[in-house]
């Protein structure tokens, strides 16, 4: 709506690459965004560095200090509410969230994955597409539902594999295509371009 800040919160794991390229973008003014929080499971990841660096709040939340998955989900969920997002984007968050927390903040959350999807679901895609023998791979940003990397796709963007391809390599090209289509997928929400049910009525 105009005048009201569209609240982001982002969930993280590790070197955060993609929270940069967010930050970015808001920077540069072609993302109409704020993000209010970023919350890793790791105290290491360096993307907390990258945004205190960017003057935004950065928590850790270690999973490690909980006897259960649900208990944990369940103080993520207040963590994240306690910011009012409008949008919650895992950025690299390497933990499954629970159906609670997924059912609590339906349609509100994003993530980006390493395919083309519905092709290679889960971990390790890059040498699955190389030992497929496929002549492309890419990025995918989806709405996050109970099944994994199963949700409302919103954008995709397609790589060429070489022969010369390595995982290592492949995921170079894919981190690169993620860095570019992650903002502008969270741009179309923003503008209401996109939007959780209609892709769902939609797919």
């Amino acid at each position: 709506m105009p005048g009201q800040t569209f609240k982001l919160v982002v969930l993280i794991s590790g070197n955060g690459s993609n929270l940069q390229s967010i930050i970015d973008h808001i920077q540069a003014g072609t993302l109409d965004a704020r993000i209010m929080a970023v919350i890793s499971n790791r105290a290491d990841a360096f993307g907390l560095e990258r945004a205190r660096a960017a003057g935004i709040e950065a928590l850790t939340m270690d999973p490690a200090e909980y006897s259960s998955a649900c208990g944990f989900d369940h103080d993520l969920a207040k963590t994240v509410s306690r910011y009012q997002p409008r949008l919650i984007v895992l950025a690299g968050y390497m933990r499954i969230l629970g159906a609670d927390f997924v059912d609590r903040f339906e349609g509100k959350i994003v993530n980006i994955h390493p395919s083309l999807l519905p092709k290679y679901k889960g971990l390790n895609t890059h040498q699955r597409a190389i030992d497929a023998g496929d002549s492309e791979h890419g990025a995918s940003v989806h709405y996050v539902t109970c099944e994994l990397d199963d949700g409302p796709i919103i954008i995709q963007q397609r790589v060429e594999i070489s022969p010369q391809d390595t995982a290592a390599t492949l995921q170079k090209k894919v981190h690169q295509a993620e860095h570019r289509i992650y903002p502008i997928a969270i741009q179309r929400i923003v503008t209401g371009e996109v939007n959780f049910n209609r892709i769902k009525t939609e797919s």
